[in-house]
């Protein structure tokens, strides 16, 4: 039975802006090889849509980046949105249903599947 756990960069107040700075090394180091251990993520519209950023290879990232990127690219990720009709690579489109689909992924895999972004975390407490 997988676990739903929830990670974020944010403010004491719960303000997020992924944009607004960039983690140092060893913060970098420890989303990656966070992203490397999960079973996948489920991710809320908006956050998907900054993460596809790393979808496409970029010449000018460093090593630690090409790592994330291929460790993001390689992990299952289930999109909630009601706008989207498609999603991207090794992604699957979560439509009305996100109660079913939650307890479905629950039931059928194992080990922790990250929630991404504060809107969906918040709604599936």
């Amino acid at each position: 039975m997988a676990k739903f756990v929830f990670g974020m960069n944010l403010s004491l107040d719960g303000y997020v802006d992924h944009q607004a700075f960039a983690p140092d090394p060893a913060l970098f180091r420890h989303w990656t090889e966070q992203v490397r251990g999960l079973t996948g993520s489920l991710y809320g519209r908006r956050l998907y849509e900054i993460m596809r950023y790393w979808d496409v290879d970029d010449p000018g990232w460093t090593e630690a980046e090409r790592d994330f990127a291929t460790a993001w690219r390689n992990q299952p990720k289930w999109v909630v949105s009601r706008s989207l009709t498609s999603v991207g690579p090794n992604a699957t489109l979560v439509g009305q249903d996100v109660e079913a689909a939650v307890r479905g992924l629950k039931a059928r895999l194992a080990g922790e599947i990250d929630v991404g972004g504060p809107d969906l975390a918040r709604s599936l407490s």
